[in-house]
């Protein structure tokens, strides 16, 4: 079949509620703000979704969307509109105290030049002061002459100084010595082999904000009106999978497919939770590469019930970037008992895809916040610093491995629908925001919320929905 790329024009697609349908959620980031947009829309619109699946961000938009709770992402007091994921993705705190530590160092050697700096500015002054009979003025002179002189005594400066220096680089050791304690001794399930620089200062942003607020949004849910405190991860976990296997084939309550990557493994993994009559058949290790799947495929339902937060929390970690999550296997599961790492693979949306087919899914709708460079003259200049230059590199990632996958998967499925935007701004560590130089302001992630509900009916729900004529009554 042909794709129609739906941020053309070209209208040529059939939506069927009569087809098990999926929803697949991609993109790292701020591309969660743009997953809550579409599934507003989605929700209004009444489209039936089956199957909700996603990598990175797409995963947790995706277990919000399979317990009815994509409400908690869009809403005013949601996730994405009420500024908590302002907090996400920032730098660790030890290169904040770092550069904190080295500021203090760096203004302590330099005083000496400031000072004198500030002696250039202060002579002129007092010239003025002279000649215009400033009394208070000549005084004031005066007084920072005679501190000045005491201050580059021999007994002063040039011997405090040293000191000062040095008991600042010492609070940086010690600083340095303490994170690496607590990565050794708190935080690791495993050995890790390196240089010791690399050990005290670990990965560059920090995932603990993200994941904390994650996993208390879905207990909200879980746990409905009773006041019960936060749980650890298995139990959470428990009543994820529990509220899901309970539900499923409600209104609201959906199938399941997460992907992420095993990184000591070398390969994916993948967290299902289907219904009966697909369960089977995707876990049956008797498939096509079944060896490949006993290794990958774990059941929320079954033996991978302890693990659906450890499927949220690897999604949300970033190759490189971010600490990986660990995930402990049960001591009778095929990796017995070791403890893995696990991250997002940003390029997983063809496997993402591979597994809904699996899954028995006839059409798919997939969406992206990466948008495509489809023609010349639309170049924006580079970003310089860190966190864009990355999130630049992860969106051309994203956008690249989309356009693949659904150009290779698309003959698989009777129909595919893509909802991307045109324009993105945000990067995807952009949480507060970014300049957009086409609009020549800042864009929030408000605005990428509202972006992403109008893509969802310009692309899909109006020219696809519209155009099949088909009475829809079953909402997301």
């Amino acid at each position: 079949m042909a794709i129609a790329n739906l941020t053309s024009d070209v209208r040529t697609q059939q939506y069927s509620p009569s087809l098990r349908t999926a929803l697949v959620l991609t993109g790292s980031g701020t591309a969660g703000a743009y997953h809550a947009g579409v599934l507003r829309a989605l929700q209004e619109a009444g489209v039936k979704i089956d199957v909700v699946a996603g990598q990175g961000m797409g995963a947790v938009s995706a277990m919000f969307a399979a317990i009815d709770g994509g409400s908690r992402l869009w809403d005013k007091d949601g996730i994405w509109m009420s500024g908590v994921a302002g907090q996400f993705y920032r730098w660790r705190k030890i290169f904040s105290v770092t550069g904190w530590i080295l500021l203090a160092a760096v203004v302590a050697l330099v005083s000496p030049v400031m000072l004198l700096a500030f002696t250039a500015l202060v002579y002129p002054a007092s010239l003025v002061f002279q000649h215009t009979g400033f009394d208070s003025g000549i005084k004031l002179i005066n007084d920072y002459s005679r501190w000045l002189n005491s201050v580059f005594l021999p007994e002063a400066l040039p011997l405090v100084l040293p000191r000062v220096v040095v008991f600042i680089l010492l609070a940086l050791m010690i600083t340095l010595g303490i994170n690496y304690l607590l990565s050794v001794v708190v935080r690791a399930r495993r050995r890790a082999r390196g240089a010791l620089w690399r050990k005290m200062f670990g990965e560059l942003l920090s995932v603990a904000e993200i994941r904390d607020c994650f996993a208390k949004e879905l207990w909200k849910l879980i746990r409905g009106a009773a006041s019960i405190s936060h749980p650890f991860t298995e139990e959470l976990s428990h009543g994820y999978v529990q509220l899901l296997s309970d539900n499923l084939g409600q209104p609201g309550f959906r199938e399941l497919i997460i992907a992420s990557h095993d990184i000591d493994a070398r390969r994916d993994i993948v967290f299902a939770l289907l219904s009966e009559a697909y369960g089977s058949h995707f876990f049956n290790p008797s498939m096509r590469q079944g060896a490949r799947r006993i290794f990958e495929m774990w059941d929320l339902s079954g033996a991978g019930h302890d693990h659906a937060i450890d499927a949220l929390f690897s999604a949300v970690s970033l190759p490189v970037l971010t600490e990986p999550h660990l995930i402990t296997f049960a001591p009778d599961s095929q990796w017995r008992g070791e403890t893995h790492r696990a991250c997002d693979r940003p390029d997983a949306v063809g496997r993402v895809l591979e597994e809904v087919l699996n899954a028995g899914v006839e059409q798919a709708i997939v969406v992206s916040s990466a948008a495509e460079l489809t023609g010349p003259h639309a170049l924006t200049g580079g970003r310089s610093d860190l966190r864009g230059f990355t999130g630049e590199y992860l969106a051309s990632i994203e956008a690249a491995s989309v356009q693949d996958a659904v150009a290779v998967q698309a003959s698989q499925f009777q129909e595919m629908f893509l909802i991307r935007p045109e324009h993105n701004p945000l990067g995807p560590f952009d949480m507060s925001g970014a300049y957009d130089k086409r609009s020549d302001r800042r864009q929030t992630l408000d605005e990428l919320v509202e972006q992403g509900y109008q893509d969802a009916y310009r692309q899909f729900i109006d020219p696809v929905i519209g155009a099949s004529g088909e009475g829809l009554d079953v909402q997301v």
